[in-house]
């Protein structure tokens, strides 16, 4: 035997082993997926987030007063074992401490019991005192803190109600903020209008540091211009036209009554759910009215309660976790046949959304269809959720109803001017409002993403490829007119994605983390439009992959790569992380058998994988607002390896 065949039989037999290990470990993680469906049909992973969320909410129910000593023995636990060494809170596992997020930790662990002068407590005053105290926090926890007299309303910017009469042709107008800040906006107009103080029941003096409040920016600049009409809002807003503004706080409050979901909340998320409950009961809405009541019991079914202590989760995503935990288990070769499927199907059209929402401010001639991210959020569909709706559908062998159809209409209509496709709006681009003195809770904008238009370039390729495009049941009936708008409208994403690379290869990830996110999602999307492998943006993407690769073979992101482009593609391996890029090498045409990246991908998730077959994740790795706000979505670590190694033992995917 020659040199040359004995290397390529030691080569094969490695192959062999690796394919083998690759099986045994799908095997695992799809049978344990399996086991974690609901007997409805849906799947839903703990979305874990920051503290903030505890804090506020306790000290929502001491507003209202209606806060236990249980809930907050129970809610402390759970914040006490997140604070740091070094005594603060961070707003992602393994971050660097935040200002605010410890500030509002600290207050809510004083509500509970905690000495100011304990070590724990007295490390994370010494750091808030250290960053610049209360007098340097975000305009959210001084607003908290202004309800309870230890912050001034006279030192806060104005949000006047009289905005909710803006039309959306405006600049400023509610519509120019992406949903989750709309909702948030309107509510804290009431609010602010009323400023409100109760007792808190413990001083926090000890978080002042005596700082003098910032300078204004100069007036030749945006940012100082609307500094100086923020200080004209404030004159305003002690000589209000009284008609204007009892008008004004009248429609804020008939437009968030408007809103509120089955559930009792408003769009699914804690921060207009905790200011609509806030802004309703200044308006004289008792704690046992039907909209407060159902609004509180909502709450109830977001709280998570277990050893580890009483936690709120900022949202719930069993819509998202449901097809992507279909489309994990088909490409794993579950067939479209399988009982499992298609009560997941079953359950996902179901929850089809038949009504209008603020998206029909832009769009008043679209009919409605798709869906949202939540049990309940009627009123807010998503482009997102329902591409990934669509790819779930067309795996599972059960009729749709005409849900998919509808579907695509309505996405085809929520397209951006520029090509892309965004999140919850069409043309949400306005940068006016991310300046206002207000704004300082992360983004504030909905523009197109390459995350978001990837997944619906996806979801075009594969009805292409399913000769669904000429099923459409809406505006333009059921022939060709219909695929030539379908596949027009997915040229023009593609060619959107293809301009929004990063020069090093990458793409930025509006929803997940972050550049491994984009990345992930687009390489795949762009295989199944039918752009080959050797294409120079595929390759480009490739190297941008194989040069982020972790010694130990997976791959990880940092969410400090939203502020410090030098953490992208950097962090400590996680499951989920690894397989999107996987994802990505797999659909670009690389291998086991040609690509030593894929080889060791494999082998880390192999080397990882837990004896139940699931992975440990603490890390954050899903995005709510970039530079702000992030998430652990518990079922990233399992539903995305699944995928990743389905369609390499499978060779299932994307398919054009």
């Amino acid at each position: 035997m020659t040199a040359t065949q004995e290397e390529q039989l030691m080569v094969a037999a490695a192959s062999t082993s690796e394919a083998t290990d690759a099986a045994a470990t799908l095997k695992k993680a799809t049978e344990a997926l399996l086991a974690l469906q609901d007997d409805a049909g849906w799947w839903k992973g703990e979305l874990e987030t920051n503290v903030t969320m505890d804090a506020e909410d306790l000290l929502l129910r001491q507003f209202l007063g209606i806060r236990t000593d249980e809930e907050t023995a129970a809610a402390a636990i759970w914040i006490r074992s997140n604070q740091r060494d070094d005594g603060t809170w961070a707003n992602f596992f393994g971050g660097p401490g935040d200002l605010s997020t410890t500030i509002e930790a600290y207050v809510a662990l004083r509500l509970a019991g905690d000495p100011a002068d304990a070590p724990h407590m007295a490390a994370a005053a010494s750091f808030v005192r250290g960053q610049g105290g209360l007098e340097r926090a975000r305009v959210f926890t001084k607003m908290w803190m202004a309800l309870f007299g230890k912050w001034s309303w006279d030192e806060l910017p104005v949000l006047p109600p009289e905005l909710v009469f803006l039309p959306p042709r405006v600049p400023l107008n509610i519509y120019d903020f992406g949903c989750w800040a709309r909702q948030t906006v309107v509510a804290l107009t009431i609010v602010s209008t009323y400023r409100p103080v109760r007792d808190l029941g413990v001083d926090i003096d000890e978080l002042r540091s005596g700082l003098r409040p910032r300078p204004m920016h100069s007036l030749f600049t945006r940012t100082g211009v609307l500094e100086r009409a923020d200080a004209l809002a404030r004159r305003y807003a002690r000589h209000p036209v009284r008609f204007l503004r009892a008008m004004a706080l009248r429609e804020a409050e008939r437009w968030i009554l408007e809103r509120q979901e089955a559930d009792g909340g408003w769009g699914g998320i804690q921060p207009p759910w905790v200011y609509s409950i806030i802004a309703l009961h200044l308006r004289g809405y008792a704690l046992t009215h039907p909209v407060i009541s159902s609004a509180l019991a909502g709450l109830d079914g977001f709280t998570v309660r277990d050893e580890r202590g009483r936690r709120l989760e900022a949202c719930q995503s069993p819509v998202w976790d449901t097809a992507l935990a279909v489309v994990a288990l088909a490409d794993a070769g579950v067939e479209p046949t399988d009982g499992d499927l298609r009560r997941a199907a079953r359950w996902l059209v179901a929850e089809e959304i038949t009504v209008a929402g603020d998206w029909k401010v832009r769009r008043p001639e679209l009919p409605p269809g798709g869906w949202a991210f939540e049990f309940e959020n009627d009123h807010y569909p998503d482009v997102d959720d329902t591409a990934e709706v669509v790819l779930a559908l067309l795996r599972a062998d059960e009729d749709d109803r005409g849900s998919i159809a509808r579907a695509l209409d309505w996405v085809l209509g929520m397209q951006c001017s520029d090509g892309g496709w965004a999140a919850f709006d069409v043309d949400n681009t306005r940068t006016l409002c991310r300046m206002l003195p207000f704004c300082d809770f992360g983004e504030l904008i909905d523009p197109p993403s390459a995350d978001v238009t990837a997944h619906v370039v996806e979801m075009l390729a594969q009805l292409r490829a399913a000769g669904r495009l000429d099923t459409r049941g809406g505006r333009e009936g059921r022939e060709g007119r219909g695929a030539h708008a379908a596949l027009g409208a997915m040229d023009r994403g593609v060619a959107w994605l293809l301009a929004a690379q990063e020069p090093d290869g990458s793409w930025f990830g509006r929803w997940g983390a972050n550049y491994l996110y984009g990345t992930g999602a687009v390489v795949p999307a762009l295989a199944a439009a039918g752009i080959p492998g050797t294409h120079p943006a595929i390759r480009r993407a490739v190297g941008w992959l194989e040069s982020h690769q972790n010694a130990d073979g997976g791959w990880g992101e940092d969410l400090r790569s939203y502020d410090d482009p030098s953490w992208a593609g950097r962090g400590a391996s996680t499951a989920s992380q690894s397989a999107w890029a996987l994802m990505a090498l797999l659909a670009a045409g690389e291998g086991p058998a040609s690509s030593e990246a894929v080889r060791r991908g494999v082998q880390y998730l192999s080397d990882t994988q837990r004896p139940d077959g699931t992975w440990d994740e603490p890390w954050f790795t899903g995005t709510g607002f970039p530079g702000a706000f992030y998430i652990n979505y518990h079922l990233y670590r399992l539903v995305f390896p699944v995928t990743a190694l389905g369609r390499l033992v499978h060779g299932s995917g994307p398919r054009g």
